[in-house]
């Protein structure tokens, strides 16, 4: 029997990457098509969703406190429920599944990340019954664009292209919580793109733990420079995709950022070290040189591209030597933005057997340092787009100013303006407007709306 939610409320709450945002929107779907109503805050939800992540260990410090916390949260006056329903998926769900509810006795609902569709059923059993409900799949026949989606946003919508990661990065849990690569089809890709042009959307950006290796386990060999194409012939106005791995960064792709007219000039590739010893340890499969070529071949196809990436400082056994390698590579490279992390151990990854002695404070000044870099280069990055107009893909208002627009340019970058004379934010958010940058910051431009014009309504 289909399960309904009738007069229920729900939220979710996403940590961790684009992946789970997506996911966190199937889930969003899933409970409105069964009558439920999304809310904003805890104290409003019958329902409480955590779709996490165990990348590092901060996470599940979060995740733990959070859960654990809602046991003093009062439910709602009117709710149909005499208990509130709180369940947790996403990566931590799938690593720990059944020893969540040993460890949080309040916990009514455990899934994985191969289970998407389950949490309906497992939901209505917690409610029908007040008991726990854990269901983690080792794997899963069905990719989850099979399931109904809420966008955040009507303007712009997520397309997972693969699930999974066959990499085995010595540090990451990823590919044995989200298990091994699976590509969807070209056709099936290309329908969906052609369905959100369709419906208005503006701008897509295409999924994967390893984009660029997709395709390899139907076809054979990588084809996602194909799926580029495919998209880019949609129409769509904005194209941009995440994550992407250096070792599988074709020539062919690198080239499109020259060539499509939707592809967005900012590419996120992730560098993790400046050290061959580091990247080595931890089986990142290309070199400090090789990363160097692609940045020389990314900038010769599309002058002028932002470029950002992650680092992890303090990886086991780094020294000082392989530290300012890494400093000098986001030095070299020049970064707009970098995603800094200090390395978290994680149980069941390779590197979690590895022994470091670096004390802490020296991880952290190091990290400090590698911080005060990074935000010199953001800052002479965005000095080159003074006095130059860019069109803003409107997201909504700055969260500091309701009267300040706040968007997003080809290359990323948030950008503010005035609310022009007489234009409401209703009519411009996920309009593109053309923006004349007076000021240039570390995070952030900010200047006027052109001419106070709409360049696409």
């Amino acid at each position: 029997m289909t399960p309904t939610f009738d007069r229920m409320t729900f939220c979710i709450h996403t940590f961790g990457c684009q992946m789970n945002k997506h996911d966190s929107e199937r889930i969003a779907g899933m409970l409105e098509g069964l009558g439920a109503s999304m809310v904003e805050t805890i104290e409003e939800a019958d329902i409480v969703v955590f779709m996490t992540c165990c990348v590092r260990e901060a996470a599940d410090v979060r995740l733990y406190g959070q859960v654990a916390s809602l046991k003093n949260v009062p439910l709602r006056a009117g709710t149909p429920l005499s208990k509130r329903i709180v369940a947790v998926g996403g990566c931590i769900g799938q690593r720990d599944g059944e020893k969540l509810t040993e460890q949080l006795p309040h916990l009514d609902v455990v899934f994985g990340t191969h289970n998407l569709g389950s949490l309906p059923g497992l939901l209505s059993a917690a409610v029908a019954d007040g008991a726990h409900h854990v269901e983690v799949l080792e794997s899963s026949a069905d990719f989850p664009t099979t399931l109904p989606t809420a966008r955040e946003h009507s303007w712009a919508a997520w397309l997972p292209i693969t699930v999974g990661c066959d990499n085995f990065c010595s540090y990451c849990i990823v590919p044995y919580v989200r298990g091994r690569e699976k590509s969807r089809t070209l056709e099936d890709i290309a329908e969906e793109a052609r369905g959100y042009v369709e419906a208005g959307v503006r701008e897509i950006t295409l999924l994967g733990q390893n984009v660029n290796s997709y395709g390899r386990d139907l076809y054979g060999e990588p084809r996602f420079v194909d799926v580029l194409d495919a998209v880019d012939a949609t129409g769509i106005e904005r194209l941009r995709f995440a994550t992407s791995h250096p070792k599988d960064l074709t020539d062919e792709v690198i080239a499109r950022f020259g060539t499509l007219r939707s592809l967005m000039p900012a590419l996120h590739l992730p560098a993790q070290s400046g050290s061959d010893r580091i990247l080595a340890a931890m089986n990142r499969r290309y070199t400090r040189e090789h990363y160097l070529g692609l940045i020389a071949k990314l900038r010769e196809a599309c002058p002028g591209i932002a470029l950002s990436t992650d680092i992890i400082v303090g990886f086991p056994g780094e020294t000082e030597e392989d530290f300012l390698q890494t400093l000098s590579l986001v030095e070299e490279v020049g970064y707009s933005q970098v995603f800094t992390f200090i390395y978290s151990k994680r149980e069941g990854t390779p590197a979690a057997k590895l022994v470091d002695d670096t004390p802490r404070e020296v991880i952290q000044e190091r990290f400090d340092r590698l911080v005060e870099a990074v935000q010199r280069c953001a800052y002479e990055a965005n000095q080159a787009e003074l006095g130059k107009v860019v069109d803003v893909l409107v997201e909504g208002v700055s969260k500091r100013d309701g009267t300040m627009l706040a968007g997003k340019s080809p290359k990323n970058q948030t950008v503010h303006a005035p609310l022009p004379e007489g234009r409401s934010v209703d009519e411009l958010v996920g309009a593109v407007v053309p923006v004349r940058v007076d000021e240039a910051r570390t995070w952030y431009l900010a200047g006027t709306v052109a001419d106070g014009g709409v360049t696409r309504p």
